[in-house]
């Protein structure tokens, strides 16, 4: 799954850039907004403000990518309490694409120290200092989760951001979820730009409470979960419905192993033979109710 083709930035709407993944045909972050959907889908939904005025904060930052989930968590952390110790763990499949950032200056929107430490991280993969001890472990994120689940590290909030679904199922699934519940301390919590109903079901059935977060400029809302439901935003009845549906039919890969197609296949099936609603009859039932 290595990139080969090379990176450039893409403006996006709110001014910074992003890259696009040929790929996975895909932009690594919202064109309405790259910087935006770092703060609106990831930071606020897991209160880092908020979870700021500990004296340590822990972050898992799924899909590191060009460090931007990562770098604005840790702006609002050091904002809000200059004095608070940050442990982050960030899981990148390509190296490529957070060093092709820093070719770039892209991390230069955050203030200083942050564009230098992450550009440390980049290198070394290990930054520690009086305030950041942070570690970029790099492959499958499949691989590297178990070693993070082993070394016993409880976040504060997971910043879950790979390619959608459709195009990297692997990192959707129950399994990989019930890993990711194995890292989530009590009171943490999990944010994505997702609102797929196969990725909300799949988060419930790994034992998380989901609700929803706001739109992005007035596109899709994400999803934030925790394994408690304290303060979650519940979700709409449309979208309560939504997981009523066959569109509901988790992503599963039992060995953690499985390439896409694999993965893919075997969620056509489970849904061919799925009792539940028609997700096309819900859609009807919903555009109907707007007339």
């Amino acid at each position: 799954m290595q990139e080969t083709s090379i990176f450039t930035p893409h403006l996006t709407a709110d001014g910074s850039f992003t890259f696009f993944s040929s790929e996975f045909s895909e932009y690594f972050h919202s064109t309405q907004g790259a910087k935006e959907e770092a703060l609106i889908k990831f930071v606020e939904p897991c209160q880092i403000a908020q979870k700021a005025q500990q004296p340590v904060v822990r972050l898992l930052d799924v899909c590191y990518g060009l460090g931007y989930n990562s770098a604005a968590a840790l702006e609002v952390i050091w904002a809000t309490n200059p004095n608070c110790h940050v442990e982050l763990v960030a899981l990148e499949l390509n190296l490529i694409v957070p060093k092709t950032a820093i070719a770039h200056d892209l991390l230069n929107i955050w203030n200083p120290p942050i564009p230098q430490q992450l550009e440390n991280l980049a290198t070394s993969l290990e930054v520690q200092t009086n305030r950041l001890h942070a570690k970029l472990l790099l492959g499958d994120a499949r691989v590297t989760l178990p070693q993070v689940q082993q070394s016993h590290f409880q976040a504060d909030a997971i910043f879950l951001d790979p390619f959608s679904s459709r195009r990297c199922p692997q990192l959707w699934t129950v399994e990989f979820f019930q890993q990711l519940a194995g890292c989530c301390a009590p009171s943490g919590r999990l944010a994505t730009y997702s609102c797929a109903a196969s990725v909300r079901s799949a988060l419930m059935t790994a034992g998380f409470k989901i609700g929803f977060t706001l739109p992005l400029r007035g596109r899709q809302p994400g999803t934030v979960a925790s394994l408690s439901d304290a303060d979650l935003p519940p979700l709409p009845l449309r979208s309560q419905e939504h997981l009523q549906t066959r569109a509901a039919v988790p992503y599963r890969d039992p060995q953690l192993c499985d390439p896409a197609p694999v993965i893919l296949e075997r969620r056509q099936i489970e849904q061919q033979a799925s009792p539940l609603e028609p997700t096309s009859r819900w859609q009807k039932r919903w555009s109907r109710d707007k007339l």
